[in-house]
C-alpha cells in the first residue's frame, strides 16, 4: 500500500504524544473490510507491547477475543486494543474494554465508512431484536449518533479509506504524577486516603460505614485489596466481599495475594495458613442467609439494588461500599441519591471518600472523555434548581419521535440522565436500545425543554390462535414479549398472547419532584395512548418490593403473577401486574386474578414460604375499588368461630382458616395489625413450624402464638359475622 509509510508514522507520532502525556486515544479506522484490518494489523507492527482483538478474524499478534466474551478482559491491561465493530458494536462491551487500555496506549475501531455506518447489519442488533420485528427493522440512530460523534470530535484520529491523513493532533502536556514512593504501597495520596478509610472502618467505631466512589482507573479496587491484606495482617479472622459479579472482584484478590505471602488465593476465596481469609459471597445469599464477618466489603455497589443493600447495612456494623460513578454497569450517581436516604436513616455517622486522581492514565484522558460522550456515560437531567419550580399543571405528557429524539442531543443526555438515576442497571446498552428497540416507545412528562418523567414502553402480543397456542403448550419461544408469553407460559392463560400489551420497560420521575404523583399521571396519560391505539392491557415485571407495590397499585395496575424463586440480581421475587384497558383485557385480567388468588395458599404453603408479609398482602388486596375474589361458605365461618372462641383444635380447623384469612387480608388491609398479619400469614398461609415462627416473631413459645393466633380469628370472626 503506498500509504503505508504515512500510517506508520502518523501512529508512531500519535504513540509518542500519548505516552509523553500518559493519555490514551481512540484511533477510528474506516473503511472496507480488508483494507480496515490489513491498516489495524500495519498499526500493530509498526507499535510494540501487548495488542487485543475484540472481535472476529484477529489480524497479527493480537490475542483475539469475542465481543460477547469482553467482559472477561477486566482487570487486565494492554498496549494496544482493536475493536472490530463489524463484529457488532455493544455499547457495554465497548465501555468496558475501554478500561482496559494503558496510558499511552491506542484503542482502534474498525468500522465502515462513517456515513455508510447506520445502515450497516450490525450483528449485535440481533440482541434488540424481537418478534414480530427482523434485524433489518432495528433502527441505526446509535450507530448515526456514534459515527456523528466520531466525525466532530477532537479526541480521536480518523484514518479514512480514501482520505487524506490528518496532522498528528497536538496534546495537553500534564504534570507528572508524584511517585508512589510517597504514599507507602499505594500509587497516590487518594488511594492512600481510601485504604486509611477503609482499615478504620474495621478498627474504629462500629456503625459508621464507607462509601467510597471514583470513576474508573482510580485504584478503587486496588484500595480494597490493600486493606483487606492489612487487615488479615493485623488479625482480623473473616472479611467478605460481595459484588454483582466474582469476576468484578478478581483485581481484589490479587491485590490482596500480593501482599499476603503464603496466602492459598483460588476461585473466590483466599487463605491464610492460620485460618483467616478473604471470601467472595453472592448479595443475595448474604441477605437470606446468616454469614458472620469482621468486614463487609460491598464493591461495585451501584449494580446491586437497594433492596439487598439495606438489609446488608442492617446486619453487619462494620461495611464499606464502593462503586464507580459513571460505569457501565450502573452509576454510582443513582446510588448515592437512592441510598444516601437508607444510610442516613440507619447510619448517620456514615462517611463519603471520592478518589479523584487517576492512577493508570493521567487527568483529561481524551478517550475517558470519548467513551464518557459517546455512551453518555456523564448524562445528567435537569437541575433540581430548574425543576423545582415548574407548575405541574403545565406539565404535558407526549410520545417522542426518536428520529427528534437522535437529533436533540441535550434531551437525549436529560432523558438519559434521568433514566440513570432511576434505575440501579441502567447501562450503555439500554442507550442503544432506546434509540433502536423497534417495538419500543417513549413517553415524557416535560415542560417546555425540561423533563420531569420518562417512561419507556414495549408493545407485545397480537399473535394468531396458532402461535399462542405454541406458545401456550411450551412450544414456542419468542424473543422479546415478556408478559403475554410468562401470562401463558406460567400463569396458564392461553388467551394472552393474542392480545395486545404494552409493557412498561422503565420508569422515572425527576428526584426533585418525586412524591407528587407525577408517575401516577404519567402512567395514566401512557394507559390512555395505549388504549386509544387498540391496547387491551398495560403491564410490567419487576423485582417486587413493597414500595414497587404500593406504586402500581396506585396506578390501578394489580399483581397478576409471582415468580417462585427469589432472582438473584434483586433478592426478590419477580411481580407482574396489569390494568386492563379493553373488554378483552378485562376478562384476561379478571381471570389471572382469580387463578394467583386461588393458587396462592398452595405456593405460600412451600416455593414463596419465605415471602415476606407485606407482599403477601398486596398480592391478595385488590384495592377499594375491587371486591375481595375469596368467597367463604357458612361452613368455614362457623369452624373459624370455633376456632377463635371455643377450643377447636388447629389443625382440624385449618382449612376455614385459610378461606376466612385470605378473605379478611384481600377484603380489608387495616382489620389487623402488621404483627397480626405476619403471624397469620406465616402460620396459616405458609405453615411455619411452631418453633420457627416462635423465634422469628420473639414469642415466649408455642403457647403464646396459639393464643395471639385465636386473637386473630376473633377480630376477623366478629368483623365478618
Amino acid at each position: 500500500m503506498t500509504d503505508t509509510p504515512s500510517v506508520e508514522s502518523a501512529v508512531q507520532a500519535l504513540a509518542g504524544a500519548c505516552a509523553a502525556a500518559h493519555h490514551r486515544r481512540l484511533v477510528v479506522i474506516a473503511g472496507e473490510r480488508q483494507w480496515s484490518h490489513d491498516t489495524a494489523a500495519q498499526v500493530m507492527a509498526t507499535l510494540p507491547g501487548s495488542w487485543c482483538w475484540i472481535g472476529a478474524q484477529a489480524a497479527g499478534k493480537a490475542r483475539q477475543v469475542a465481543v460477547e466474551k469482553a467482559h472477561t478482559l477486566l482487570g487486565g491491561e494492554w498496549h494496544g486494543l482493536v475493536y472490530d465493530a463489524r463484529s457488532g458494536f455493544d455499547p457495554d462491551a465497548f465501555g468496558a474494554v475501554a478500561g482496559t487500555l494503558r496510558a499511552g496506549g491506542l484503542l482502534l475501531l474498525l468500522t465502515p465508512p462513517l456515513a455508510e455506518w447506520a445502515n450497516y447489519p450490525d450483528p449485535q442488533r440481533r440482541r434488540i431484536t424481537v418478534h414480530p420485528y427482523s434485524e433489518e427493522q432495528v433502527g441505526g440512530r446509535f450507530l448515526q449518533r456514534l459515527a456523528t460523534l466520531l466525525r466532530d470530535t477532537p479526541d480521536c484520529y480518523r484514518i479514512e479509506q480514501g482520505a487524506p491523513l490528518a496532522a498528528c493532533p497536538q496534546l495537553e502536556s500534564v504534570e507528572p504524577a508524584p511517585s508512589p514512593a510517597h504514599f507507602e504501597e499505594c500509587a497516590s495520596a487518594d488511594q492512600l486516603a481510601a485504604l486509611e478509610a477503609l482499615c478504620r472502618v474495621s478498627q474504629g467505631h462500629r456503625r459508621r460505614p464507607l462509601v467510597l466512589v471514583s470513576d474508573r482507573g482510580r485504584g478503587k479496587s486496588t484500595a480494597l485489596g490493600l486493606a483487606a491484606a492489612r487487615l488479615l495482617q493485623q488479625g482480623v479472622r473473616r472479611i467478605v466481599v460481595t459484588a454483582p459479579r466474582l469476576a468484578a472482584v478478581a483485581q481484589l484478590f490479587e491485590h490482596a495475594a500480593a501482599r499476603l505471602p503464603g496466602a492459598e488465593l483460588s476461585r473466590g476465596s483466599l487463605r491464610l495458613p492460620d485460618g483467616a481469609g478473604l471470601l467472595f459471597e453472592p448479595p443475595d445469599r448474604l441477605v437470606h442467609q446468616e454469614l458472620p464477618c469482621d468486614l463487609l466489603l460491598v464493591d461495585e455497589a451501584a449494580a446491586i439494588p437497594t433492596s439487598l443493600l439495606e438489609p446488608m447495612l442492617r446486619k453487619h456494623a462494620r461495611i464499606a461500599f464502593a462503586t464507580t460513578v459513571h460505569g457501565y454497569e450502573g452509576t454510582g450517581r443513582g446510588f448515592e441519591l437512592r441510598f444516601r436516604r437508607v444510610l442516613d436513616a440507619l447510619t448517620p455517622e456514615w462517611r463519603r471518600l471520592r478518589l479523584e486522581q487517576p492512577i493508570r492514565w493521567a487527568g483529561g484522558d481524551p478517550l475517558e472523555r470519548l467513551v464518557f460522550r459517546a455512551l453518555l456515560l456523564d448524562a445528567e437531567p435537569a437541575s433540581d434548581e430548574v425543576v423545582a419550580g415548574i407548575p405541574l399543571d403545565e406539565c404535558r405528557i407526549e410520545r417522542l419521535d426518536r428520529d427528534a429524539l437522535l437529533a436533540d442531543e441535550a434531551l437525549l443526555s436529560q432523558l438519559f440522565g434521568l433514566l440513570v438515576l432511576a434505575h440501579y442497571r441502567t447501562t450503555p446498552g439500554d442507550l442503544r436500545n432506546l434509540l433502536d428497540g423497534p417495538n419500543l416507545e417513549v413517553s415524557l412528562l416535560r415542560y417546555n425543554h425540561t423533563v420531569l418523567g420518562c417512561a419507556l414502553v414495549a408493545r407485545e402480543g397480537g399473535f394468531d390462535e396458532a402461535l399462542s397456542r405454541q406458545i401456550y403448550a411450551g412450544e414456542r419461544r419468542l424473543r422479546g414479549n415478556l408478559l403475554p408469553q410468562s401470562l401463558a407460559t406460567h400463569g396458564g392463560l392461553e388467551e394472552a398472547p393474542r392480545l395486545h400489551a404494552a409493557r412498561v420497560m422503565r420508569i422515572a420521575v425527576h428526584p426533585a419532584r418525586q412524591g407528587e404523583g407525577l408517575g401516577r399521571k404519567l402512567i395514566a396519560g401512557v394507559a390512555a395512548q395505549v388504549a386509544a391505539q387498540g391496547g387491551d392491557y398495560l403491564g410490567a415485571s419487576f423485582g417486587g418490593d413493597a414500595q414497587l407495590l404500593d406504586f402500581w397499585r396506585g396506578c390501578d395496575c394489580l399483581p397478576v403473577r409471582v415468580g417462585l424463586k427469589r432472582e438473584a440480581s434483586s433478592g426478590a421475587h419477580a411481580m407482574m401486574v396489569m390494568r386492563p384497558l379493553s373488554e378483552r383485557g378485562e376478562a384476561l385480567y379478571s381471570l389471572a386474578r382469580r387463578r394467583l388468588t386461588e393458587q396462592l395458599p398452595t405456593l405460600l404453603s412451600e416455593p414463596l414460604a419465605g415471602l415476606e408479609a407485606e407482599q403477601v398482602l398486596r398480592l391478595l388486596w385488590p384495592g377499594k375499588s375491587r371486591p375481595s375474589p375469596v368467597m367463604v361458605d357458612d361452613m368455614a365461618w362457623s369452624d373459624a368461630c370455633s376456632f377463635a372462641f371455643a377450643q377447636r383444635d388447629y389443625g382440624n380447623c385449618l382449612t376455614a382458616l385459610r378461606q376466612c384469612l385470605l378473605f379478611a387480608l384481600s377484603d380489608n388491609t387495616e382489620l389487623l395489625s402488621p404483627a397480626q398479619q405476619r403471624l397469620a400469614i406465616a402460620k396459616v398461609l405458609q405453615l411455619h413450624p411452631w418453633p420457627e415462627l416462635v423465634k422469628a416473631l420473639g414469642l415466649a413459645g408455642r403457647k403464646e402464638a396459639m393464643e395471639q393466633l385465636r386473637d386473630v380469628f376473633r377480630i376477623v370472626c366478629s368483623h365478618y359475622q
